[in-house]
């Protein structure tokens, strides 16, 4: 079930052009919650400080299993839509959630083994390499690994870093 906390503002999608690779159409940017967006169940002040800003150019979806039962409280008051998993393969729930916003316009960011498949699915996936590390396989199902969600959510506003970072 999604929930929808964005109220009737349809977004366009950003286009970037990035030569000798590919031109990306992005309008969702999907997020892992625990170990991406929040440590212990609890957003970073890099998130708070930045999802605003991410939500106003992009339909954010934030995506989890809510290990720490807190993801709704953490969100109230931005516009992100939530997604908790349920099924008993959460590896596969998050690709097909990715799917089903058209794998073509996400950008997928997440540090766990049960992002690698939606990293992959997404046409622009961000590996995060934060406190809890990163799982191999992410890694290298990955475009690009950030060392920080700060980073990771400045490449999405700051597209001039993406075409710097994944130009040929």
């Amino acid at each position: 079930m999604i929930q929808l906390l964005k109220k009737g503002k349809a977004m366009q999608k950003t286009v970037i052009d990035i030569p000798h690779y590919k031109t990306l159409s992005i309008k969702h940017i999907v997020l892992d919650y625990n170990g991406t967006l929040a440590k212990d169940g609890v957003l970073t002040d890099a998130v708070t400080r930045l999802l605003p800003q991410l939500s106003e150019q992009y339909e954010v979806h934030v995506i989890t299993a809510d290990t720490f039962g807190s993801v709704h409280k953490q969100v109230a008051g931005f516009n992100v839509s939530v997604k908790v998993i349920s099924s008993d393969d959460h590896t596969a729930e998050k690709a097909d959630y990715v799917a089903t916003l058209g794998s073509e316009t996400c950008v997928a960011v997440g540090n766990g083994n049960n992002d690698q498949a939606m990293l992959r699915r997404a046409v622009l996936g961000i590996a995060l390499l934060g406190d809890e590390g990163c799982a191999t396989e992410t890694l290298l199902a990955s475009d690009i690994c950030c060392k920080s969600i700060e980073d990771a959510l400045e490449l999405c506003l700051n597209t001039k870093r993406l075409i710097a970072t994944l130009r040929a």
